[in-house]
């Protein structure tokens, strides 16, 4: 048996899910499939694998993967967390297949993959997309869900992390051909980006990481948010998506890598801060009557 257990958030996933499922089967480990709700076939796909299933009414990611591993009863000395889209490359699949608890240095609590994405069917490799750094794997009772965040996801760790470099995580969303459906997507998830914002603000939400630039990879996007809240609304995202475009070259990508840093890296930006600026009103308004 292998001394890792996957879990897995679903919703609606049966596109997804046996892609992940077929490959991660070889490695003879627990898994554990969170569902939301799903009316397809993700449920029936899981259970054909083997996999243990629990409901849960989504609420955010932080908080649904709280729930995951609190409810989840995990016996192996390591966890992996994925999302349905997302699926190991032959170079993660072996070392998953080949890894062993005794040969973890000292210390070390958590792993980061490579995360390599694609848009449309196409691979993102500019703008700051090529190699993407996420802490996926960590030591059974060692990593829990940030629940400071709203809406990017991220395990925290206590002690010391290592980065697989080459062996890569690759996330494929194949929904996202369909524009209206990534479009829908990232209007709800503005909807949680601005409202955390708007808190934080407001001193109601704290970062649970110290920001540091010299720090892991999670360490450096903490540093690199605090800058970002403190820029001024609808000014940051033409700086943000000039540094993506043309300082990191996103305009080399395909047509499709093209339109996803745009879209994510100047539209979605401008909305969420339109929003902040709507909840900004709000509150004025409130405090005047």
């Amino acid at each position: 048996m292998s001394d890792i257990s996957f879990i897995i958030l679903t919703y609606n996933e049966s596109v997804h899910l046996r892609r992940l499922l077929s490959k991660v089967v070889g490695i003879n480990a627990p898994v554990f499939v969170i569902d939301s709700g799903s009316t397809d076939d993700t449920v029936a796909i899981a259970e054909e694998y083997g996999a243990v299933v629990k409901v849960n009414t989504f609420e955010n990611h932080p908080k649904q993967w709280d729930f995951a591993l609190k409810n989840c009863l995990i016996s192996t000395p390591w966890i992996i967390g994925l999302d349905a889209d997302q699926y190991p490359s032959e170079e993660l699949l072996h070392k998953l297949r080949t890894f062993s608890d005794k040969d973890v240095p000292a210390g070390v609590n958590g792993i980061y993959f490579n995360r390599h994405n694609y848009f449309q069917g196409e691979r993102l490799k500019y703008g700051g997309y090529r190699n993407f750094y996420m802490l996926k794997m960590f030591r059974n009772g060692k990593g829990w869900s940030d629940l400071n965040e709203n809406m990017d996801h991220r395990f925290i760790v206590e002690g010391k992390s290592i980065i697989w470099k080459n062996e890569v995580l690759i996330e494929d969303n194949l929904k996202e051909h369909d524009i209206d459906f990534w479009l829908t997507k990232q209007i709800r998830y503005s909807n949680l980006t601005a409202q955390e914002e708007f808190q934080r603000k407001k001193g109601l939400r704290e970062q649970t990481l110290t920001p540091n630039l010299l720090g892991n990879p999670d360490e450096r996007t903490a540093f690199l948010k605090k800058i970002w809240w403190n820029l001024p609304l609808f000014i940051r995202p033409m700086i943000y998506f000039f540094y993506r475009f043309v300082i990191r070259l996103g305009f080399l990508e395909t047509t499709s890598g093209r339109l996803f840093h745009f879209l994510q890296g100047f539209w979605f930006r401008f909305l969420v801060d339109a929003k902040i600026r709507e909840l900004e009103k709000q509150e004025k308004l409130k405090a005047k009557a």
